[in-house]
Order: C-alpha cells, then structure tokens, then sequence
C-alpha cells in the first residue's frame, strides 16, 4: 500500500516493527510513530486497534505539548471495532486540541489487492474529509466509498467479513461433503462458478480450498476478531445476527484447534476435524 501512494508520486514516510517489510520499498524512513507528527495524513495499518494504540502513544503525547496544524488526518485502514475506533477518535480530539482527525477507512481485496493498488475501501469520514482524502486512498484502491460518519467505515468492513467468513466456511463444508462423498472438489467449484452460487469468494479463496493449500495470505484468527466487531455492533442496534453467531463459533473453534495463524482457508481443516471427532464419537457410541 505504501509502495502504491509512492508510485503515485506522494511523499512517504514509513514506520514499521519489522525491518522485513521495507525491502524493495523506496521510501523515507521514520525511527518512530512520533517523527510522523507533522505530516498532512497519517495512515496506520496494523493488526488491531490496541496495536494503534501503543503506536500512537507518544505521537498523542507530543501534540499534547504542541499541537499539529489544523486539518491533520489520521487515518486507520486496519479492521478495527466501531466503537473502538470513534473513542480512539475523541482521543485523538482532546490530545491534538481539536487539530487532528481521525478516519477510518479499512479496506478488502487482500493482499493481492494491496499490492496491485486495486482495494475497496470503506470510509467512514465527513464529506469534507472524504474529498480531501480520496485522491490519496485511491492510489491504493479503485472501489472508495464514503459510507457515513467516523465508525462507518469500520461497520462496512464488518459486514463484508460477515459475508467473507460464512461464505468461506460454506464453500468449506461443501467441500469436506463433496469430497466424503467421492466427488472431485474442483469439478464441484467450477460448475458452481458458473451459477448463483459463483462469488468472488469462491473465485478468490476456492483454489486454496479445494487444494487443501492453508499457507498464509491472512492469518484466519483475525476473521474471528472481526467476526467479534459484527456481534457487538449488532447488538448495539439489536439486529438479529444468526450466521455472524454460528460463524463466530466455528472460527473460534478453529483458534482452540491451534489453526489460527494458517490461512482462512484452513477452516476446511477444522471442519475436517470436527467430522473425524463426529465420527469417533458415533463409532464409540
């Protein structure tokens, strides 16, 4: 992402906790969050919202000491809690005098998407703050959408996780059965491809699925974590959510089975362990 607002031809200076994420990026570096200080937008990009946090500790603390200048954008593009994200916000208010502002605007599309500058983005931002910022959020992405105020963003992501996760553990459990069954999974996936049952899903993550290839593009913990923000969220407004209920179960299953650092397609994985157990048990019984 950072190597697409360079080629774009904007000014970037980076930070990152890994030394391994600046090979082959031509980019300025910063030895910490807090040298960003004075610059127009700051992007963070990390795992959680807590993970921010600490990295932002001591750039909140050095604008409590001299504010930035007006208009200063921080901008979270990390899947993060709506909520989270909106008290990070008024934060972000008190320590910069009411000089900075946060976004949040996370994104889909993978890291396919991020490397080929090709993501959605989802913004949650004031039509004032989203125009400002859309020409630099579309050098990383060709889909950016203003979806309402500050937490909409966020609130969007956690809907297309929604969507991602039991649509992934879906294509899964179709798979275990088909395959269980003496079906070929590729020949299963390729003439559901071709019907209402096609999705960019099963384009995107069938290939891993049928092949049975669980190396990380994405750790499948975090759809857990996300999965978590689409129950809260709920909650708040009183939505029904029975699929987000049921898929945050599996995909806490598939952490206590030790498969949360693998990819999300591993959750073939765990419902292949969880048949074998079903099988035990009724064989025993």
């Amino acid at each position: 992402m950072a190597s697409n607002i360079a080629k774009a031809g904007w000014h970037v200076t980076a930070w990152n906790r890994s030394e391994a994420a600046f090979e082959g990026l031509s980019v300025q570096r910063a030895a910490s969050v807090a040298e960003l200080r004075n610059e127009d937008a700051i992007i963070f990009m990390l795992p959680d919202l807590p993970f921010i946090e600490k990295a932002a500790a001591d750039l909140l603390e050095s604008w409590r000491s001299k504010p930035p200048v007006p208009g200063t954008a921080v901008v979270i593009m990390s899947s993060v809690s709506p909520t989270g994200v909106r008290q990070f916000g008024e934060a972000v208010h008190q320590a910069s005098s009411g000089n900075a502002v946060v976004v949040d605007a996370p994104v889909s599309g993978g890291t396919a998407g991020a490397g080929s500058g090709t993501l959605a983005i989802m913004v949650g931002a004031t039509e004032s703050q989203f125009q400002s910022l859309k020409p630099l959020l579309g050098t990383m992405g060709t889909t950016v959408r203003l979806m309402g105020p500050l937490g909409s963003g966020s609130l969007a992501k956690a809907c297309n996780q929604l969507i991602v996760g039991t649509t992934t553990a879906a294509l899964a459990e179709a798979a275990e059965l088909a395959e269980r069954s003496g079906m070929d999974v590729d020949a299963l996936y390729d003439v559901l491809s071709g019907g209402l049952a096609g999705s960019r899903v099963l384009d995107n993550v069938g290939p891993r699925l049928a092949a049975k290839d669980y190396a990380p593009t994405g750790p499948a913990k975090f759809m857990h974590k996300d999965l978590g923000f689409v129950i809260s969220s709920a909650e708040a407004v009183g939505s029904a959510v029975p699929m987000a209920t049921a898929a945050i179960d599996l995909y806490a299953e598939l952490k206590r089975q030790g498969l949360g650092d693998q990819d999300l397609a591993v959750v073939r994985q765990t419902i292949a362990n969880l048949s074998r157990i079903s099988t035990a048990s009724a064989n025993n019984n």
